[in-house]
Formats: structure tokens, sequence, C-alpha cells
């Protein structure tokens, strides 16, 4: 609430007679004790108000969603997405129309979980309307008002459900039912969801602290194999119990499937990286030859999947030997080769060169490789 954006902005919506009510991650992520995500200002503010006040608070405003009631504005802090209190007067699974209104109970009801039902003032004080913090502190992520209905208004809500369910769910009380069965339902629905969308839910599921109550609800209901045809599970949950490391991708080449990069909408680096994992799965390469080809972190990635996928134990003693190859440097470079060597020759001789001192375990020195090497002409 000390944000440089919101702060000012805040101010100008009071000072004329407005609400100005922090809602969604700002509030939601600090109650759990987490970072503040993303600031979502709501107020009985009209669009055009808002951007009359925040322009005049010396703000600069970006009219993102104004006929949805929503501005974005910035300044010296992050950008605060502003939004009038509305209600639904029709939707269609992707679009609504909505009504702008000055009541914060209109607005809760139409929000998709409790959790992000969560409001508070620019003092800090929490409002409550629909007992969301319960269900946060609980862990139970759980549509507002009736689900079914919920998720025919925006079909992305199935995967923000499973999303915010990897995020926030407590796997011991499990999945909640009604949520769970309303997205069974509309499945099907899934395939009108840009893959786009898809994509970034799917990527911020697989970088939750503990995804597997999520993805094994997805699988129950069939709702992973509609967006990841051929995925398996049974290697992901053994990855989750080999490795603490929360990344996303390193998931996916566990899950498999087919066209994953087009499915997800994968960027060139995220999928240059999957293709680089499950090479590196594939290849005949040693821990040590991984750590130097690829670095301490990523080779440990490589031999986590092999485990996960190959059903072997993981020996943590590869930690050691990965990081020996990560700290190495081949001790012949193409100037030893040049006096003798000519052209590709050099190359075909660096690579035997490092095909030697690697095989050694990285022990061999400069004359004991160069002994061993072919002689030029």
């Amino acid at each position: 609430m000390r944000d440089e954006t919101l702060v000012p902005l805040a101010k100008a919506l009071e000072g004329a007679g407005y609400l100005a009510l922090a809602v969604g991650g700002a509030v939601r992520n600090p109650l759990m004790g987490r970072g503040a995500s993303d600031i979502d200002l709501a107020t009985d503010a009209l669009p055009e108000v808002v951007s009359d006040l925040a322009i005049g608070a010396g703000l600069r405003v970006i009219p993102t969603g104004i006929e949805h009631g929503t501005v974005t504005v910035l300044g010296e802090g992050e950008p605060v997405e502003v939004t009038t209190f509305r209600k639904d007067v029709e939707t269609d699974g992707r679009h609504a129309e909505v009504a702008f209104g000055a009541d914060l109970a209109e607005d809760a009801a139409r929000r998709d979980f409790t959790l992000n039902a969560i409001y508070a003032d620019p003092s800090g004080v929490v409002f409550d309307p629909l007992g969301g913090i319960a269900d946060l502190r609980e862990g139970i992520v759980r549509f507002v008002g009736d689900a079914d209905r919920r998720v025919q208004e925006d079909y992305l809500r199935i995967l923000r459900f499973f999303r915010f369910t990897a995020q926030f769910g407590n796997p011991e009380h499990g999945i909640e039912p009604e949520g769970l069965s309303a997205c069974a339902t509309f499945s099907s629905e899934i395939e009108t969801i840009s893959a786009e969308r898809i994509g970034m839910e799917m990527l911020k599921l697989l970088a939750a602290e503990e995804p597997e109550l999520a993805v094994a609800a997805m699988q129950q209901c069939g709702i992973l194999h509609a967006i990841l045809p051929g995925a398996d599970t049974a290697a992901f949950f053994r990855l989750s119990g080999i490795t603490d490391r929360a990344d996303p991708i390193q998931r996916l080449a566990a899950l498999g499937g087919e066209g994953v990069s087009k499915r997800l909408r994968l960027s060139r680096a995220q999928t240059r990286r999957l293709e680089s994992l499950r090479k590196a799965i594939e290849a005949a390469s040693g821990p040590g030859e991984l750590g130097y080809r690829l670095g301490a972190e990523e080779a440990l990635a490589v031999m986590e999947l092999r485990a996960a996928l190959f059903e072997a134990p993981f020996d943590r003693a590869v930690t050691k030997q990965v990081a020996v190859g990560a700290g190495a440097t081949c001790p012949v470079a193409a100037a030893d080769l040049s006096k003798t060597l000519h052209g590709k020759a050099i190359g075909d001789a660096l690579r035997a060169a490092e095909a030697f001192w690697i095989a050694s375990g990285f022990t061999l020195g400069k004359e004991e490789i160069l002994e061993r090497l072919p002689r030029g002409d």
C-alpha cells in the first residue's frame, strides 16, 4: 500500500469521495506471507473519472480495457490496473457484457474465487465479504456462488481453478468437489481457449511449489489430456519426490505429450530449453560431461529427469560429479594444434582431445592429451 503509483492514485480517488480498494493478488498474497503480485484496484468511480483524477495527480493513464471498466495507471511505482465495480449482464464463456455499479457486494459476487474477492483500503483495513480469508487459510479454492455458472461465464476459469489449487491448495483437504465437478462438466470447452492463455496458466501452475494435487485432479477429469495429449504423470510424480525445484520447463519435460510447444505457445527460449532437456536425457553423456556442457544447474535438472523417467534411484553423489564438470576447462586449444594441423583437421583433433579429457574424468593435462592425438604431416 506504499507503492509510489498506488499512493497518489488512492489519495486522488478518496479525496474525491470514491473508494480505492486493492483486490486480488495484492491482498491475497500478503495475507499468506507472500510477495504481492500485480496491483489491482477496485473503485466505485467510473473509468472516465478515474482517468481524470489520475491525470490530475500527475499520473499517466492507458485505457487498456475501458469498455469493461478498466484503465491502467502508470507512475513512479508499479502499474496499477483500476477497475470500476461491475456486475455481469451477459456472458458466453469467453466474453462478458458488464454493467458498472457502486456496490462492493455485487463486485465481489462476480469474481471467480472467494480468495480473490478480498479487498483492502489504503490504510490496510481488509474487507472480506465472501469468507475468502477462511478459505485461503484452509487452502480451499472455492468458486464464488454457483460453480457451474462461474465456469460458464469464462471457461479460462477451469484452468485458473487448477492453477490456484496448485498455488494455494492444501493437499490434506483435497480439491474442492463442486469446483472440480464444474470443471469436469465443461472440460470440452477448453478448446475454445487460446493456446497463449492455456500456456500462461499451465506455466504458472507448474511453477507452484506443490502442483501435484492440481495435476492429479486434472488427469482424473481428463483436462490434462485435453491440453497435452499423450502426457504421462508417472514421471512427473516421481520427479516431485526427487527434487524440490519449482521448474515449469523441467516438469513439462517429465510430463511429455504431443506438440507441447505449439499447444502451450511456449516462447522460443522455452522451446529451446525443453528440447535441450529432452535431448540431454537421451544422450549417453554422464553427469560430469553434462556439467561441463550445460552448467551445474541444468545438468542436475537432466539427471533428476533421467531418474524420474527411467524409474532409477537418484544418487545424490551426482551433484559433486556435475559440479566438477561444470568447473572444468579443457586444457587443449586450437593454438596448441595449429602448428601441425590445418583446417578441418584442427576441429577434429579438438573434439578428440576433448573426448580423451572427459573420459579421464577431466584429469589429463595438455601434454598427455596431445600425446594421444594423431600427428599431422
